[in-house]
């Protein structure tokens, strides 16, 4: 990562620290847990709060080329970033809890997987509840993955939000040498015998 980019990460941070969630970017053995099943998923992928693009690096070296990605960043100088490094991806300027509201941003095709480094466990309940909700539901096809990774000890999902959708979280593993220690987690839609237990 650039001395610009860690400056422009930096000044967001400063901006609204509870909305960025970490004081450094993904390090690159997170960004590699985080990408290493989306190619083999083929599909367009959608990445939640890109901040400086350490995924989003990531994604384009597994493969998915940039007019098959989708970048939903709700900060306006980090998404204006994005826009000019990135011009052949789709650059959304808003807050990811109104994707449920906005039609598929690949038209008639779904995204195979959402890839997501949004600080969900500092967001309102309220709101991780419609993210995920517009994602299941308007944005990722069936069979379609949601990548999330967290700082805390368990899946920042509760059980009772991933009940209430007819989601399963699986750990996929840790990046323990990433500042802070990360951990990913794969959310599915849980099957239809899974349900109806």
């Amino acid at each position: 990562m650039s001395l610009n980019d860690t400056l422009v990460f930096l000044r967001a941070w400063l901006r609204d620290p509870r909305g960025i969630g970490a004081v450094t970017p993904s390090g690159a053995a997170l960004a590699r847990l985080m990408t290493s099943h989306v190619s083999a998923l083929g599909g367009p992928v959608i990445e939640l709060g890109p901040g400086t693009g350490a995924l989003t690096r990531a994604l384009l070296a597994r493969g998915v080329p940039l007019h098959r990605l989708a970048l939903v960043e709700a900060d306006p100088q980090l998404a204006d970033a994005l826009g000019r490094r990135y011009p052949e991806a789709i650059i959304l300027r808003m807050d990811a809890a109104r994707l449920g509201d906005t039609a598929p941003l690949f038209g008639d095709e779904r995204a195979c997987a959402v890839v997501s480094g949004l600080p969900l466990l500092s967001m309102p309940p309220v709101q991780v509840a419609a993210i995920m909700q517009g994602v299941f539901e308007r944005q990722l096809r069936s069979g379609g993955m949601f990548y999330q990774f967290t700082y805390g000890p368990r899946c920042p999902l509760p059980p009772a939000l991933l009940a209430q959708l007819n989601l399963q979280a699986r750990r996929v593993g840790g990046a323990l040498f990433n500042l802070p220690p990360a951990t990913v987690y794969c959310i599915s839609r849980r099957a239809q015998s899974q349900v109806a237990a």
